[in-house]
């Protein structure tokens, strides 16, 4: 930045809009009050009839959406592997992987040419159907492996497909560099003063809003990119064409998220320091040729900072250039504040005595908000779960922008023809100047009959870039407009009456589509499980709690136990063994729920003390306390559902009958890197199986254990069922697992101790012990070269580096496939310098300390030998003072064999791949160890059968690799990584328990009276 650049200070978060989680219903029917007597809705069918009708009369092209979306629907086998084949294939660079993913996605489908097309391009749909069906017959798998004949037709269908899919690709890409774009915009204006018969206006009716393709940066690299091709972008506009006013003018549409790797609420001093100056060097260009600038919409976490964003930012516009009216954002209909949102940025306007331009769209995150919301176990969903429900959404908050016509300047963004006449009819009756926008590639039927109307203008939201970087972008699209129910979707559907089409959303608010977030899990046995309560951080009303914990958060001392104390401590737990199984399993479980609902209910509290004792993150804390609550759930509705005695089958005069009791005491040894999950879950497990509990935490977070152990004495556990016995293993840990009195061991920890435990059990006298044990891991992931490079960088960084790389699950060994390995450092080295290390009671901070002194010293003492003998690939800068940091860091080896141990620590091992991919799994099997294994691969059955192969506990695909869910992805490892059976599983609360077989012999008192009550016959 030059160094005129202004510096920009983060002021604190201003609650400018409500809760983001209300009641759907009560939010609709709010906005509906907004809208009553407000449109003519039998006006708005007449106005939409003809432009309906004229575009079945004269369909779009077969590359156009519409065609695209009745040939081959997304919902259907056929429009999904061409989706997903038009997703990867262009980014893979080598021939083989190319072939194997056409392979695979086309082989998924049939494309039957049998079947004819009932569309107006028959016959066109049946010659690719042709096409398609006989070019699987040349790629593997079709009719076998063949010879050079085969290898040859597999080229050739490859490069078939791939320039289709850059066929395709033009129909949504203005044009690949900006100057080709303008050209193409400038085309099409032609047509439309064709059409208009040369009307003075036609020119300036079609203007365009450039979109620099790419996804969000992840590096400093690639935010200097964007930034660079944006500043190219207006450069070039306002050389292109002499700007009346900003409205109608061509501009720009930006994503703060692409100018910065970190836009996000945690970052909050840093988007204000670092991004503000960059979109401000982006307004003065945009500002000073009178062109329109336009932030884009961003997921609903980030909708808070945009708005303070916004209002920073026009603080200085209005200084600098109060006359210019093309400063704007979109703004997102499908949010359920949507329209508090309209009304947020019209007081920004006032306030700064500015005119926005303000794009109104329906949104585009809208599956990743309700899986968000889901995960996150938050109290509602942030969007509306209808489409009916964003409808009226976005007529109510059309209204409000047009009522805010003084200080806004609205344009409405919808391919809906029944929206558009919405539109025009309210924003005429109030005599406001607007614009239509469409997506280039989208809707063109629609706005070709829209715009025979001389006072309608529209704006082409245009993508510009390579093809290969359309692809987010592309099938984001898709999934909008693809779906049954989309406006685009029906209209192609001559079955849709005009009528139906056309029809009023404002009816009745509708429950949410889901169930809440709450009520995720489904019934089973009669037993609903709820879902953990989450916290949204960047909420403040969510936030402001944990933080008031984190501050008065004090570490109790936990005083060690002596050895008579173990002793006591055992023949107490024996005695109280007894009565705790002889309690109905019904009666245990619900002790435990309890114990589940105490926790829900204290999770700030319980958050605050993690942070202090076990230096974790806030947002690791809030997930930690969730795990906590959810196995005290899952495990006492498991209890119910399998612990019950169950009769057996037999011989008539006979009962036979299963009992499931618990085995005695059983010893129960945690670790600190999960001190209240699996704390939590190893002992309400066995808790809840009927055994009384010896519970030894680790010695470095005992307060966390302690706080757990008398949360549920309170709930109702006999304080003769449960212990705790904090001290060193090698005393207290020592003493129990020999203890005569104990009749199971469940250890979490490393391998090493479950080695000494193991042979600690096998050289007692009496009963052999169960022993469960999970255990740490050389854990992999595998990314071959159709992966998404962006996607790999996310799933690395989160699995390798957070909770500063201290979970039994963490990435160690990323094995990348040498055609895209190059690449994917760099963005992991970029990645790397981006994260914040340093006190974990700040939200901004990514990584924090490790546990303790010893920790530090070992991981230390490894980075310094790697340093020596491997190569270094990028390291996390440290800023910060605070105590036992290890900055992330990662480094590439030759072979996966160099890998010898596990470093518990943010430390990250590269190796490249190339050949066998089914070669590179059994090296890694060869390791010995099993937990956890990541496939990143859009090779579907590459994927499956990769985790065939795997002797792993848990295989994530395309996704990070941590962060189990309990009762959805069952935790736990083979090898060295484990004994199972899976924590947070149906087969856990089994091995905890001792099984009785009881059978009586009914006919033994005079006969078998129940066979002679049903005897038919006589004597």
């Amino acid at each position: 930045m030059p160094p005129s650049t202004p510096q920009f200070v983060a002021g604190p978060q201003q609650a400018r809009l409500p809760y983001p989680y209300r009641p759907e219903v009560e939010v609709v029917d709010a906005v509906l009050g907004t809208l009553k007597g407000r449109l003519d809705w039998a006006a708005v069918i007449a106005s939409g009839r003809p432009w309906v009708e004229a575009v079945r009369d004269k369909p779009a092209p077969f590359w156009a959406m519409e065609s695209l979306l009745r040939e081959y629907p997304i919902s259907s086998a056929e429009g999904l592997a061409l989706m997903r084949l038009a997703e990867a294939l262009l980014r893979v660079p080598d021939v083989e992987t190319a072939i194997a993913l056409t392979a695979d996605q086309l082989g998924r489908a049939e494309f039957d040419t049998d079947q004819a097309s009932t569309g107006p391009h028959r016959m066109l749909a049946g010659l690719s159907a042709s096409a398609i069906a006989l070019s699987k017959k040349f790629l593997p798998g079709a009719d076998g492996e063949g010879g050079l004949l085969s290898r040859l037709g597999s080229k050739t269908v490859v490069a078939a497909t791939v320039r289709a899919i850059q066929l395709l690709g033009r129909q949504f890409v203005l044009g690949r560099t900006i100057a080709e774009a303008m050209q193409e915009a400038q085309d099409q204006r032609k047509e439309v003063e064709s059409a208009r018969r040369g009307a003075a206006d036609a020119g300036t009716s079609l203007r365009f809003s450039y979109d620099m393709l790419g996804e969000g940066a992840r590096t400093e690299r690639d935010a200097e990119r964007y930034l660079a091709s944006y500043a190219n972008a207006i450069a070039a506009i306002s050389r292109g064409q002499i700007a009346a006013s900003p409205q109608t003018a061509d501009g720009i549409s930006i994503k703060l998220s692409a100018l910065f790797s970190r836009y996000e609420d945690a970052q909050r001093e840093r988007v204000f320091a670092e991004l503000l100056p960059r979109v401000w060097s982006l307004i003065e260009l945009a500002a000073r040729a009178n062109l329109n600038l336009t932030i884009d919409a961003e997921e609903t976490d980030r909708l808070e900072l945009s708005l303070d964003v916004l209002d920073a930012l026009a603080e200085r516009v209005a200084a600098v250039f109060p006359q210019w009216q093309g400063f704007g954002l979109a703004v997102q209909a499908y949010q359920t504040r949507a329209l508090q949102v309209v009304d947020a940025v019209a007081a920004i306007a006032r306030k700064h005595k500015l005119r926005f331009m303000v794009r109104l769209v329906k949104g585009a995150y809208w599956d990743g908000e309700i899986k968000r919301a889901q995960e996150g176990g938050l109290s509602g969903y942030p969007v509306f779960t209808h489409k009916e429900h964003t409808d009226i959404s976005y007529l109510a908050c059309a209204r409000a922008l047009i009522a805010h016509a003084d200080v806004i300047y609205p344009q409405f963004a919808t391919h809906n023809a029944g929206t558009i006449a919405a539109i025009l009819q309210m924003a005429r009756a109030k005599g406001a100047a607007f614009e239509m926008q469409r997506l280039h590639g989208m809707g063109e039927g629609v706005y070709r009959e829209v715009m025979t109307d001389p006072a309608v203008a529209c704006r082409v939201y245009a993508p510009v870039g390579e093809h290969r970087d359309l692809l987010a972008y592309l099938v984001r699209r898709l999934l909008e407009n693809g779906a049954n129910s989309s406006f685009v979707h029906q209209l192609a559907d001559s079955a849709v009456d005009v009528e139906r089409l056309l029809a009023s959303p404002m009816t009745t608010a509708r429950p949410p589509a889901f169930p809440m977030p709450a009520h995720l899990y489904p019934v089973e046995h009669g037993l609903q499980r709820r879902n953990s309560t989450g916290v949204d951080l960047a909420v403040i009303a969510d936030r402001a709690p944990l933080d008031a914990a984190v501050a008065a958060a004090v570490v109790p001392r936990i005083a060690e136990a002596t050895a008579a104390e173990v002793a006591a401590a055992m023949t107490q737990l024996d005695a109280g063994f007894e009565a705790w199984n002889e309690r109905p399993v019904d009666e245990r479980a619900a002790i435990v729920r309890r114990a589940g609902d105490l926790l829900d209910a204290r999770l700030a509290e319980f958050c605050g003390l993690l942070v202090k004792e076990a230096h974790k993150t806030l947002g690791d804390c809030v997930a930690e306390v969730r795990e906590a609550v959810d196995f005290c759930r899952y495990y006492a509705d498991q209890a119910q559902i399998r612990l019950q005695d169950k009769a057996l089958p037999g011989p008539t005069g006979e009962s036979n009958e299963l009992r499931m009791n618990g085995r005695g005491v059983f010893v129960c040894i945690s670790p600190w890197n999960f001190p209240l999950a699996i704390f939590a879950g190893q002992v309400v497990a066995a808790l809840v199986a009927g055994n009384a509990v010896a519970a030894k935490p680790a010695e470095q977070t005992p307060a966390v254990a302690a706080r757990m152990v008398e949360l549920l004495h309170e709930a109702g556990v006999p304080r003769d069922a449960l212990v705790l016995l904090h001290g060193p293993g090698e005393t207290v840990g020592a003493a129990l697992t020999a203890h005569a009195a104990t009749a199971g061991v469940c250890f979490t920890g490393s391998t090493q101790v479950a080695k000494i435990i193991q042979r600690t059990l096998a050289a007692k006298d009496g009963p052999i012990v169960p022993f469960i044990a999970e255990t740490g891991g050389l854990n992999a992931m595998i990314v071959d070269s159709s992966a998404l490079p962006e996607q790999v960088v996310d799933a690395v960084v989160q699995s390798a580096f957070r909770s500063a790389g201290q979970r039994c699950s963490a990435l160690r060994l990323l094995v990348v496939h040498a055609s895209i390995a190059d690449g994917v450092i760099a963005m992991i080295r970029g990645a790397l310098a981006e994260l914040n290390v340093g006190d974990p009671a700040r939200l901004s901070t990514d990584v924090g300390p490790v546990i303790d002194d010893e920790a530090y010293t070992n991981v230390s003492r490894n980075v310094a030998r790697l340093k020596k003998e491997a190569r270094l690939l990028g390291e996390t800068p440290l800023a910060s003072g605070f105590p036992r940091l290890v900055t992330p860091v990662a480094f590439e080896l030759d072979r996966i064999s160099d890998l010898k141990e596990e470093i518990f620590g943010p430390v990250l091992h590269v190796v490249r791949w190339n050949g066998d991919v089914d070669a590179v799994m059994h090296e890694i099997n060869a390791l010995g160890y099993g937990l956890t294994l990541g496939i990143q691969t859009r090779i579907d059955s590459r994927a499956q059968r990769l985790a065939r192969l795997a002797k792993v506990g848990n295989v994530y695909v395309n996704r990070n690799m941590i962060g189990a869910v309990v009762g959805v992805q069952p935790f736990g490892g083979e090898g060295l990584s484990g004994t199972g059976p899976k924590a947070g599983g149906p087969h856990y609360l089994l091995r905890f328990c001792a099984e009785q077989t009881l059978t009586i012999n009914t006919a033994a008192a005079g006969g078998n009276a129940a066979l002679l009550a049903g005897e038919s016959g006589g004597h």
